[in-house]
């Protein structure tokens, strides 16, 4: 069993990317884990400001729901970061709570790459959706997944899930008509099976 934190980086509450979320959170149960979803809809994250208080041993000076998912990152084997294509690359929301995991960071003293901190060991996979399928539609937000999240952070990827073509952005969710839900039921279902 694994522990899994789903992170709702906007959209409807309805809508496609929590459906979505959702189905992977049935699979991931039925394969006997323990799922949490945080929707960043209802908790409050701030970007990071750059300060650098975590890097002398302070708490963030910012006040907002951050503090509370700490822990819960902290706990985590598997985090998931879903979210609605917005300007071809992941939410504003989901954004500033990768930024804030800058205090989740310690020193390095032999750091790959130079960089100067290293992060706690983390599996990541990455669920969004769109309106848009085009060949280039997810570039911009699998580049910066790629990237910051498994490059420069460090965390496992478990794979990506991108649900293109799920119905106009004017328009009430069409995720139900594609395959996509059942695929992220069987990605949740699976993500830890050898």
């Amino acid at each position: 069993m694994k522990r899994i934190l789903v992170v709702l980086g906007g959209g409807r509450p309805k809508g496609n990317t929590r459906q979505l979320a959702d189905a992977f959170i049935q699979g991931a149960v039925d394969a006997g884990h323990e799922v949490e979803l945080v929707s960043l809809n209802q908790v409050e994250v701030k970007g990071c400001i750059g300060c650098n208080a975590c890097r002398y041993g302070k708490p963030c000076v910012q006040k907002d729901g951050f503090s509370e998912l700490v822990p819960k990152i902290k706990a985590a084997d598997l985090l998931i970061f879903a979210s609605p294509l917005l300007f071809w690359t992941i939410s504003a929301k989901l954004k500033a709570l990768i930024e804030r995991f800058y205090c989740l960071a310690e020193e390095d003293m032999n750091p790959p790459l130079g960089r100067y901190e290293k992060y706690p060991v983390k599996d990541a996979a990455l669920l969004m959706t769109s309106a848009d399928d085009l060949f280039w539609t997810y570039e911009q937000a699998v580049s910066y997944y790629k990237f910051t999240i498994i490059h420069y952070i460090g965390f496992h990827d478990k794979g990506m899930l991108l649900a293109g073509g799920c119905g106009d952005t004017n328009g009430k969710p069409q995720i139900s008509k594609t395959n996509y839900l059942k695929e992220a039921y069987e990605f949740g279902k699976t993500i830890y099976q050898e």
